[in-house]
């Protein structure tokens, strides 16, 4: 296995921990909230009045970052090279869902903010989707 030079951009992939470390540290230090895309998507599913403005507000940033950095930064990011169909795309979608749902949170929410905070329950989930991720792009790469 050789690692591919061209794709390998560590200066960017700090800069976006280091800003994801900060707003994750930001969100909870002045929400009180874990910042868990999969929690703050699914209150949008059964919304309180109070919480639909800035959950909105959140999920709209989401989606316009990436489309202004591609804007401000033309060379910067590069469109991911997606080696799937849409009905495998459909099911990831739907299994990792469902995985977020059983695991009482994504990767965001335990990897970075419970991992942060020491809880023992998100070093458990993080450990488990990690293996999972790794055992699913083995079989897939080697087996299949």
């Amino acid at each position: 296995m050789s690692l591919d030079w061209t794709h390998f951009t560590p200066w960017t992939a700090l800069a976006g921990g280091i800003l994801l470390g900060i707003a994750s540290a930001a969100f909870i230090l002045l929400n009180g909230r874990v910042l868990g895309i999969s929690g703050i998507v699914g209150g949008l599913l059964a919304p309180r009045r109070a919480d639909i403005g800035w959950r909105l507000s959140f999920l709209l940033g989401l989606l316009l970052a990436p489309t202004a950095l591609t804007l401000l930064a033309p060379g910067l990011i590069r469109a991911p090279r997606i080696d799937a169909g849409a009905l495998t795309l459909i099911a990831a979608g739907l299994l990792v869902g469902f995985g977020t749902r059983y695991g009482s949170g994504c990767t965001s929410g335990h990897g970075v903010c419970g991992l942060s905070r020491l809880s023992p329950r998100s070093l458990v989930a993080t450990l488990a989707f990690m293996a999972a991720g790794f055992a699913t792009v083995f079989v897939i790469r080697h087996l299949l």
